[in-house]
């Protein structure tokens, strides 16, 4: 096969995606199916020890919290440690605490152990959004991006599905099965990881690490930044904490119906999120994030004013393509900004807390809006949140690099490429 020069086009060969993406790739699903089995029993586990609904749901909080207090210090380890020794090291902290909730004896002591799972997660959350960027081929970060997220979702739907199928054990069962998924995962991944030419590069570019400084200057992360916290908000939000209350009390519909609702959300989003991510890679993060924005923010404010069960699904599934459509490009924007020879943990971590504080936020904040005022109001005020999004990007540059460019990390830039006149 022919060589390329610098600035050709790239060859079909060049294109393939590296082994260390599938491995990652596997890893996800492996995370997510786990998760999947274990947040259904979650509350009841915690419910066993006679404490109250309050009580049992705190446990969920404790872990979101914790995720977002540990992120920081991640970011700081991966810059310090390299993305591969803090995301296998994240793994077992979260498989080692989720197995021995199996064997909590006191509320507290499971408290304890998912508050320490919670830091766990976010290690291996930033970490894997590091080594995302650095094994991403230039011209390929879309496509990557989309195969990640898609990793997360396919692990979330069927996740649940095996957790029904392992509810016959007992209730301690998915944590001793999701302990030992995760502990085969870290496995895996540090051996197959262990000497790659692509994650543990030992020249000093390689190694140093982007001013977090020099990343927020560009227009771009910052829009990354809020779209992302609308990412948290929605997604994990709105979706997790309303959408099941919204369809028993509004629709009538009974817990089953809840659960085919989220699901239409996530086919929603897996049909999508990788076809979008392809296409990020050839027309550009920006168009891909106004529009998949856009359409999220007038999809989601009208799932609330729904009156039907069918109507309410198609609109989920709408919903949910919307979001897919803007998470890829999301992902490979941030990836752009920060560069694949250099270890960004501060702006790493600072991209994912965002979507921690959207999830924390809005689960709380729009119960408050649908108690005191409606769910519609709630879900409207979701959508407006997504189209400042939206707006946002439009007065952001495109961070996509053209073909004929080499590109390095981010560094100050003028006004005509997103950055601010030193």
């Amino acid at each position: 096969m022919s060589s390329t020069k610098e600035g050709d086009c790239p060859t079909r060969e060049k294109r393939r995606l590296p082994r260390e993406v599938w491995v990652l790739v596997v890893a996800n699903v492996v995370v997510a199916l786990g998760y999947g089995v274990v947040a259904p029993v979650l509350p009841q586990y915690a419910r066993h020890f006679g404490v109250s609904i309050a009580a049992a749901t705190f446990v969920i909080t404790a872990f979101a919290v914790m995720r977002l207090v540990g992120a920081p210090p991640a970011g700081f380890l991966v810059q310090r440690m390299g993305e591969r020794r803090v995301y296998t090291s994240g793994l077992i902290i979260v498989a080692v605490s989720t197995g021995a909730c199996a064997f909590a004896e006191t509320y507290w002591q499971l408290l304890l152990f998912r508050s320490l799972g919670g830091i766990g997660s976010a290690m291996f959350t930033v970490s894997a959004l590091g080594l995302m960027i650095r094994i991403s081929p230039t011209d390929a970060r879309g496509r990557v991006a989309g195969l990640f997220s898609s990793g997360f979702m396919i692990g979330s739907v069927g996740g649940p599905i095996l957790g029904s199928l392992t509810a016959g054990f007992g209730l301690s069962a998915p944590f001793l099965i999701y302990g030992a998924a995760l502990l085969v995962a870290a496995t895996v991944v540090f051996v197959s990881l262990r000497h790659s030419p692509v994650v543990g590069q030992p020249d000093d570019e390689a190694q140093t690490p982007v001013p977090f400084r020099t990343v927020f200057r560009h227009r771009a992360y910052k829009a990354a930044l809020f779209s992302n916290f609308a990412t948290g908000w929605a997604s994990f939000g709105l979706r997790i904490a309303l959408v099941p209350l919204f369809v028993v009390e509004v629709l009538g519909q009974g817990p089953g119906a809840a659960g085919l609702a989220l699901t239409a959300f996530a086919v929603g989003n897996i049909a999508v999120v990788i076809p979008s991510g392809y296409l990020s890679d050839r027309l550009g993060r920006r168009l891909l994030l106004i529009v998949g924005l856009t359409l999220a923010a007038v999809s989601t404010a009208l799932v609330g004013f729904t009156t039907s069960l069918p109507v309410f699904l198609v609109a989920a599934v709408v919903a949910g393509a919307a979001t897919g459509i803007f998470v890829s490009p999301q992902q490979a924007a941030v990836a752009d900004v920060v560069g694949n020879k250099s270890r960004g943990g501060t702006a790493v971590a600072t991209f994912q807390m965002m979507a921690d504080f959207g999830s924390i936020g809005g689960s709380l904040l729009v119960g408050l809006i649908a108690q005191y005022t409606s769910f519609g109001w709630a879900f409207l005020t979701s959508g407006v949140i997504l189209g400042v999004a939206a707006l946002w990007w439009v007065f952001a540059p495109e961070t996509r690099p053209t073909p004929s460019t080499e590109h390095t990390p981010a560094r100050p830039l003028g006004p005509e490429a997103g950055g601010e006149v030193p």
